[in-house]
């Protein structure tokens, strides 16, 4: 068998079908499938999502042991996921467990309902609290920061106030995150909320980001005083001045004697020192053989001498 010479596929066997564009039905089947993924299983460990789950500035839901692996500087990413693969799908929103936010759901079992009304082991596993139906795929809900309570969309915006329906904390309507956004309108918002915080020196939580500035107070004075990356201490103690700048604007000259206030004395020190650095200076060349053999005194021995020879003396008592 085999040797036989084969056979050459034609166009018509390869190509079956025709290329097209995905109708709507497949776009939306296509989602409802990715949703129902991002719904049930972490995308960083690839483990079922269970209790406690955190979610990032664009409304995806992790594990928070996955996020805590990822964070750790000696751990290697997630189990089954390089810290690579991670690093691609959080997309650099995730530097610290400020840029998260502890999602709190509620189930059938805290007092949720099924589809006909109580509670059943085949009941959604978690509910809004407010209108009793199901949080999953194809269901827009939404989580508030910074408390995390997990509601329906439409739930939020039809009950009037400004405070959670759980814990009574105060939000904004910006801080009201879609969970695993589908369209391109909310991932925009999303987009747009995370960069706002950002120039704020916020971050997903609402608190403060790390590095964005620090301020000390002076002592006996109730003003702050920002010290930025290119002072140094002397500079922010002394309000911004350097005090070497100012010592040699009082001397005249830029001397190490900074601490004498009379301009005439510290001139005069400055002077005297240079004069015994210089002789000190003199005394190293009259002292260094090496260096003093390097110049000649016009009184030379060897003046027949060649060119190889000539500096140099031969001992009496050597050998030729």
């Amino acid at each position: 068998m085999g040797n036989d010479g084969g056979s050459i596929p034609k166009r018509r066997e390869l190509v079956q079908e025709a290329a097209r564009l995905p109708t709507a039905s497949e776009i939306k089947e296509t989602q409802q499938e990715q949703q129902g993924y991002h719904w049930t299983t972490c995308p960083l460990s690839h483990q079922p999502l269970k209790p406690p789950i955190v979610s990032d500035s664009s409304g995806m839901l992790y594990n928070k042991d996955a996020i805590l692996e990822f964070l750790l500087p000696a751990g290697d990413g997630t189990p089954g996921m390089s810290k690579s693969d991670n690093e691609e799908v959080l997309d650099g929103r995730v530097r610290s467990l400020r840029d998260v936010v502890e999602v709190k759901f509620s189930t059938a079992e805290d007092g949720g309902e099924g589809v006909k009304g109580r509670a059943s082991p085949k009941a959604p596993k978690w509910v809004c609290p407010i209108t009793n139906k199901a949080l999953g795929p194809g269901v827009k809900a939404v989580y508030l920061v910074p408390c995390g309570h997990a509601f329906l969309e439409a739930a939020v915006k039809e009950v009037p106030g400004d405070n959670c329906l759980q814990c009574n904390e105060p939000y904004t309507t910006d801080n009201v995150v879609s969970i695993i956004p589908i369209f391109t309108a909310e991932k925009e918002r999303m987009g747009a909320r995370a960069q706002k915080l950002k120039e704020q020196g916020l971050t997903h939580s609402l608190k403060k980001a790390p590095g964005s500035g620090k301020k000390r107070k002076k002592h006996g004075d109730s003003e702050t005083v920002v010290v930025s990356s290119d002072q140094t201490p002397n500079e922010v103690t002394n309000g911004g001045a350097n005090p070497k700048a100012g010592s040699q604007k009082n001397s005249g000259t830029a001397t190490p004697t900074g601490g004498i206030k009379n301009a005439a004395t510290a001139s005069l020190t400055a002077r005297v020192l240079a004069d015994e650095q210089g002789k000190a200076k003199r005394r190293q060349l009259d002292t260094n053989e090496n260096l003093k053999s390097l110049f000649s005194s016009g009184k030379s021995k060897n003046k027949d001498g060649d060119f190889m020879t000539r500096g140099f003396s031969i001992p009496a008592g050597a050998k030729r």
